[in-house]
């Protein structure tokens, strides 16, 4: 096995100590194609991992939090004695996902950990080109809609991993399959617009995130907005991360051009957005939904997709135009940007008409 994702930690470091920004950082130390990780605790499904919730470990710390470092770890860190784990979520293809107090500061954080073998296998497909890890990547994405990575680093067990910002709500995901009307009744439009202004970031910062699905957004606990996570499948948005070939995603999602192995932009985002929005407003999918694999993904052009008046006819019509053009299986006739899609939906006031 190579040592490349180690490697590429280590050669963002100077003198010992210095993070990616300069700055002085402690030693101290989360999907990915169908991966399920999750910031927030309900929408994944969990076993209890200590007698405490996230909510009590917390009030466990005694005296003020200090200053959390930020940035990437130099050395390798020892998980289990780091972290106390919480409670578990599921695990992805590619990593775990935990809760977890940091036992260094009594904060509660998110902790996901990569399987170094298949994160590398994925890696590969890349060599030579010069991709940012997703450690890399994450540090980058300062934004508020978009949960934030403390600190990025390699494990005792050669393990990558992620140290970042705990969400105690749900996914999306589980929303959509719980048909939870009551919980967005009221904030769905403003969570279309959370999720549109995140991914504009995501480009602004000149990267395709390859994995926008209801499963990457989190909602925040009373349910009045979302915030994007997971750079797992996340390239640079230039030409030679754009070439046909790269299949990655998450296949009901999936435009058209990834599975029929065309070139890409960030085009392919929105499509992902647009299909995530229909599902948000509706609970169902505008294509079939019985396959899940890479073959679910064949039917985006091959089939026309139910119009999302059809399931919910009270929906602002400008909200409706705006959400179907962005999924248009035809790349030139898809919405061209998302700060088109916010200006189109600029003058809604209300999901519903």
């Amino acid at each position: 096995m190579t040592m490349s994702l180690i490697e590429s930690f280590k050669s963002l470091f100077g003198a010992r100590g210095k993070s990616v920004d300069g700055k002085s950082v402690a030693e101290r130390p989360d999907a990915a194609p169908a991966a399920a990780e999750r910031v927030g605790g309900e929408g994944a499904s969990t076993k209890a991992a200590s007698a405490k919730s996230p909510k009590d470990a917390a009030k466990a710390g005694d005296g003020a939090t200090p200053p959390r470092a930020r940035g990437v770890i130099r050395g390798k860190v020892n998980i289990e004695s780091r972290f106390e784990r919480l409670r578990s979520s599921v695990s992805g293809t590619m990593s775990n996902f935990y809760v977890a107090r940091d036992r260094t500061n009594g904060e509660i954080v998110g902790v996901k950990l990569c399987d170094l073998e298949k994160v590398e296998f994925f890696e590969a497909r890349f060599k030579g080109l010069g991709k940012p890890t997703e450690g890399e990547i994450a540090l980058q994405m300062k934004h508020p809609l978009i949960v934030e990575t403390y600190e990025v680093g390699v494990s005792t067990k050669n393990e990558p991993f992620l140290v970042m910002q705990y969400i105690d709500g749900p996914t999306l995901q589980k929303v959509i399959a719980d048909r939870n009307e009551q919980a967005v009744a009221e904030s769905r439009l403003e969570m279309i617009r959370n999720m549109a202004e995140s991914i504009l970031y995501v480009h602004e910062r000149g990267f395709i995130h390859r994995d926008i699905c209801p499963r990457n957004f989190i909602c925040l606990p009373d349910y009045s907005g979302v915030r994007l996570i997971d750079f797992g499948l996340t390239v640079p948005a230039t030409p030679p991360f754009m070439a046909p070939g790269n299949r990655t995603g998450t296949p009901l999602y999936m435009s058209p051009e990834i599975v029929r192995r065309r070139s890409t932009d960030k085009r392919v985002d929105i499509f992902s957005f647009g299909v995530s929005c229909y599902s948000l407003c509706t609970f169902e999918f505008p294509w079939q939904a019985v396959l899940t694999n890479g073959r679910a993904a064949l039917h985006h052009d091959t089939e026309p997709p139910k119009d999302i008046l059809a399931y919910r006819p009270n929906l602002d019509p400008r909200l409706a135009k705006a959400i179907m053009q962005a999924m248009h299986p035809q790349v030139d006739q898809r919405t061209a940007s998302l700060d088109l899609f916010l200006r189109q939906i600029q003058a809604v006031t209300s999901a519903t008409a």
